[in-house]
């Protein structure tokens, strides 16, 4: 069975690091960490991966929700991650659920596991509290790339 790939775009590069080091430890692909939305939107291009967790606030004043709107065209899912619960609440067009800041690494793999066997039909996983899924029709698509 191939790993599921996953992108974080995220501005805090030590948050990014240990976000992606918890998921690589979960058996995750990685790509490589972005806090632009330019330079997301060219790894996601080349790789599509499963799904993207996305903060909100990005370097050069960069915009995640208007990334999320390019990401959801490309097929690709959002998990928004953010302190901007209201913005992340707002969003609720253009990605499939948000984790708020703070959030332990344990959380957010266990979110991501959860959003990834509902992105593939699968509804055994029990919903991570910290976590707002924010429509469940995003879940009765097609799976995942």
């Amino acid at each position: 069975m191939t790993k599921e790939t996953l992108m974080i775009v995220e501005d805090d590069a030590l948050v990014a690091m240990d976000l992606n080091d918890a998921l690589e430890d979960a058996g995750y692909k990685m790509l490589d960490l972005t806090d632009r939305q330019e330079a997301a939107l060219n790894v996601a291009k080349a790789e599509k991966p499963h799904l993207a967790l996305v903060n909100i606030s990005l370097a050069g004043n960069d915009d995640g929700i208007e990334l999320s709107e390019h990401l959801k065209a490309m097929g690709i899912p959002v998990l928004l991650i953010s302190g901007q619960a209201s913005r992340a609440s707002s969003a609720k067009s253009v990605a499939i659920g948000s984790m708020p800041k703070p959030y332990s690494s344990a959380a957010m793999v266990a979110a991501v596991a959860y959003l990834l066997a509902r992105l593939n039909g699968d509804g055994s996983l029990s919903c991570p509290a910290q976590l707002e899924v924010f429509d469940d029709s995003s879940f009765d698509g097609a799976p995942a790339a």
